[in-house]
Parts: structure tokens; sequence; C-alpha cells
């Protein structure tokens, strides 16, 4: 594998650069508020002030990456279909790999962090939104247009509010936004719960790891969550599953867009 390459998280308030060896160990970083204008000529000063031995770049965002290699960030402005990889590798003259941020989260977890050796995975995002990552036999599991891990609108329970057709009942009553109007993480680790039951259910993971904003404060609902994910899940699995919280939250991103350019690399 090359020495180091270059991996970009952007998301849709910032954007971490890193400069990441081919063991995993992140060199060098900065971060940014995102340039919500202008963010490719952005990404393109920030690797050009990292780069040195590095053979490629990495890139995870927040949307949708397309099979045509399109990219669509419904929090940046003007993205709805942009050719990102070939806007980049056109001005870096470099290798790039872009994929969305919840499958390079699962990426990096099962590389260095909680899911480290594991092939059988499921990270869920918690944050303003939900979102999974999901890797099974090693393989990604992307959906017929790349919509698998759209974890938000799995349906939990019967309630609804005013956000449900928006964002889709999970996401309505258990990310980050719904937690604090009702500061209720008892509920909220309740109805994540089920759907990581079924999320065990249905894909039988060696490991579910939880990330994202409001893990943060996973001491005030993991337990809650377990116990609900291991009573309602198929029990077989459920018997074998570990449910863990990330030991390296953002840095997963990072590190699941370096892995993309090191393999990348060695084409």
């Amino acid at each position: 594998m090359a020495e180091s390459v270059i991996a970009v998280d952007l998301g849709g308030t910032k954007v971490a650069v890193g400069v990441v060896s081919a063991r995993g160990v992140v060199r060098k970083r900065i971060v940014e508020p995102v340039d919500r204008e202008a963010a490719v000529d952005q990404i393109v000063r920030l690797v050009r002030d990292l780069d040195g031995e590095a053979r490629a770049v990495g890139v995870a965002v927040p949307g949708l990456v397309r099979r045509d290699g399109t990219v669509w960030a419904p929090n940046l402005p003007g993205w709805e279909k942009i050719p990102l990889a070939r806007l980049l590798k056109r001005k870096l003259k470099l290798p790039v790999s872009v994929e969305s941020d919840r499958n390079a989260v699962v990426l990096g977890e099962s590389w260095r962090g909680a899911a480290r050796g594991k092939s059988d995975v499921i990270v869920l995002i918690v944050g303003t939104g939900i979102g999974a990552g999901i890797l099974s036999g090693g393989r990604l599991v992307r959906g017929a247009h790349e919509l698998s891990g759209c974890a938000g609108w799995m349906v939990v329970t019967d309630e609804t509010n005013a956000m449900t057709r928006k964002s889709g009942s999970l996401e309505a009553l258990a990310a980050g936004p719904a937690i604090s109007r009702h500061n209720d993480y008892a509920r909220a680790g309740r109805l994540l719960g089920y759907a990581v039951a079924n999320l065990i259910s249905l894909f039988d993971p060696e490991v579910v790891v939880l990330t994202g904003g409001v893990t943060n404060a996973a001491d005030r609902f993991f337990d809650d969550l377990r116990w609900a994910a291991l009573e309602r899940a198929q029990p077989l699995a459920a018997a074998k599953v570990e449910i863990k919280v990330s030991t390296l939250q953002t840095d997963a991103n990072l590190l699941g867009a370096a892995r993309l350019a090191l393999e990348r690399s060695e084409e």
C-alpha cells in the first residue's frame, strides 16, 4: 500500500482533511467550517496544504454517491448531481475515491475501530439525522439505488409528528433534535433499540456500533437501547451479537475514506 493518503470528511457544516498512514494513523489534520458556496475549491486547497507523499485521495460525503460517480448532497447548495470525483481528480492530478459518509463510517470502524477485523457489521449513526452503514460478508450493502442504510425511515411505533413524512419515523422521534425537544433519553433509547433489533434480525451482524453526536450522551440511554434490542431481535442472532459505542467517532469517516484511497492506490 502507499505510505500515506489524504482523507476528506465533508459534512454539512465542517470539513476535515487528514493525512492517514497505511496503518490507519491520522498524522496531520485540518478542520474548517464548510464553504457551502465553494466546497470543491476548499477541498482542493486543503488537500494541497497537506499533500506530501500522498498517492491518492478518499472523500466521504454527506449524501448519495451514484454509480455514475455523481454526488447528491442536500445540505450543500447545487449538489444535486455534482461529478465530485472527476472534478477533484482533474484539479489534484491524483486518484480520487468518493463514498457516502455512512459507507465510509462502517469501513473505518471495521478497519480500526470497534468492529476491527469483522466482516458483518452495522454502524448506526445517530445525530441530527439517523443513518446506517452496513457491511455483509465484507462487502458494503448498497441497494439498487444506493439507498441502503436510510435507517431514519424505519418504523418502530405508530406514533407520528410533523417531521415523520419528511425525515422518517425513527429520525423524527429519536434523532438529536427530537431528544432535545422531549429530553427523554429512555424513550429514545427504547425506540433506537427496536431499530437495532430490526437490523440484527435482518442482517445477523457480528457487531452493531453506535456513533454520531447523540452517542456523546450514550450513558443516558445505552442500557435502554441494548435491553430493547436484545429483547426484540431474533433470539439466536441476539445471543451472538455485540452492541458497542464507537471510540473513533468522527475519525471513522476519515479512516473509511482513507481505506478507499489506499485500495485505489493499489489498483
